[in-house]
């Protein structure tokens, strides 16, 4: 009897390990196949989520061609309410109901980084496009000057203010938890202002490296949309290539794909990899040549007002014309070409968005799966969280922005460089004291 209850004991809990080992497995339904097993061309079900995309998909279409229609400042206006809802998704991830109950009022402490982070980022970045739209007002004026000098100071001390706020909030035995907390505070400002910064850059550059097509992009994405255990790299502002890539990649997959390509993602296959690098190279090179012939889209916007643009195109978005006599048949309608600068630089793009850009989708992918997550959030019907829909943005964005000021502007300092650095870091006074003593170097060279 002795010997029955002593053999049997231990099955007791070795049962419960094996059934805990059950439910901790990450992705029972895809573990189970062999890689490639689940690829999206075999998928029974892969016009299911099509409908429910869709039509959740009306409303997100019409309100962002609104959106791009009004201009910069509301496109930001955009990226900020983005940044919003990626930031809850992402607080929310680790987030436990028990300790948080312990803990009230813990929550507002990440906020508090939060939009201390939008103060900094942002007050940098738009600083000149401020100072020229209340340059009107003396008073206005000299009140953002001033805001602008200390807006370092100003987001320094407010972030000293958090950390003092979390040092009194801490709770013996919930240490490990709140420390926990507030380097995930940190790494997602991290992840969703580093992106979000060299996008509002890039728009503010000018909206054709912002987003050309960007509403033809995202309707295509939202009607035809990969399936949900895709990796999903759609990237609406700066990178509608890598959407496009996406797209292609959905189709050709769809239609064509036979072998796998990496096993983050049992659906993606190398003929969808393929058909889409070719197919987004392409249409990088015949969307610039579109896109960039409409002064809205390549004028860069040097203030906060949302009226229409006017400026000097410039050499990228003008026209050269390339003979094709001796290159196709006497019969072939088309003797030359007119091509724009631009379009060799949207080339890059399009090879950047095909190869390395979809890492960052592996990326997200890899990480829902270690927290064995579905999606990041359910924000949007049939599309998952904010976050699901901008994996690929950090990459591209990062890109696009060093890109743009490495390869694109001019590398010499010219004189709208020079006022800018001048109307950024100067006072009034110290502004008119300058203007006086260029007054004087002016009249003692011209009279020896």
């Amino acid at each position: 009897m002795q010997k029955d209850q002593s053999s049997s004991t231990p099955s007791t809990p070795s049962a419960g390990r094996v059934r805990q080992r059950r439910r901790s497995q990450e992705a029972p339904f895809e573990t189970s196949k062999v890689n490639g097993g689940n690829l999206l061309v075999n998928d029974q079900n892969k016009y299911k989520s099509m409908l429910i995309r869709a039509y959740s998909s009306l409303w997100m279409i019409g309100g962002f061609a609104l959106i791009i229609y009004m201009g910069h400042l509301y496109i930001w206006a955009m990226v900020v309410v983005i940044q919003i809802f990626m930031a809850k998704e992402l607080f929310s991830l680790l987030r436990k109901a028990h300790e948080d109950s312990h803990l009230p009022g813990f929550w507002l402490l990440n906020w508090h980084f939060f939009f201390m982070a939008v103060l900094f980022v942002y007050g940098r970045i738009l600083s000149q496009q401020l100072v020229n739209t209340v340059t009107s007002d003396k008073v206005l004026y000299q009140l953002v000057s001033g805001l602008i000098k200390y807006q370092m100071a100003i987001c320094y001390f407010l972030y000293i203010i958090g950390f003092m706020w979390f040092i009194l909030t801490l709770k013996k035995k919930m240490y490990k938890y709140q420390f926990g907390q507030y380097a995930w505070t940190h790494m997602i400002l991290i992840v969703v202002f580093t992106q979000s910064a060299f996008t509002v850059a890039s728009i503010f550059e000018g909206i054709f490296w912002g987003y050309p097509m960007s509403i033809l992009i995202f309707a295509l994405i939202t009607f035809f949309p990969p399936d949900t255990h895709k990796v999903q790299c759609r990237f609406l502002l700066p990178v509608s290539l890598v959407a496009i890539n996406d797209i292609a990649a959905y189709f050709f997959g769809f239609f064509f794909g036979k072998t796998p390509l990496i096993k983050l993602s049992p659906k993606k296959t190398w003929e969808g990899f393929i058909g889409a690098s070719v197919t987004t190279m392409l249409s990088a090179f015949m969307l610039a040549n579109v896109m960039g012939r409409y002064q809205w889209l390549t004028c860069p916007r040097e203030d906060l007002s949302t009226g229409w643009l006017y400026c000097d195109p410039g050499y990228l978005y003008k026209p050269e014309i390339f003979s094709l006599a001796g290159w196709l048949p006497e019969w072939f309608p088309w003797k030359e070409v007119s091509v724009l600068p631009v379009q060799w630089h949207a080339l890059c793009l399009g090879l950047f968005a095909s190869i390395i850009a979809p890492f960052g989708g592996f990326f997200a992918s890899g990480f829902k799966r270690a927290f064995k997550l579905k999606d990041f959030g359910d924000s949007i019907p049939g599309h998952g969280g904010i976050t699901d829909r901008m994996d690929c943005q950090m990459v591209m964005a990062v890109f696009v922005y060093i890109y743009h000021q490495s390869f694109v502007i001019p590398q010499s300092y010219s004189v709208e460089v020079i006022l800018d650095q001048i109307l950024r870091n100067l006072s009034y006074e110290e502004q008119r004291a300058l203007y006086t003593k260029l007054g004087q170097i002016f009249l003692e060279r011209r009279f020896g």
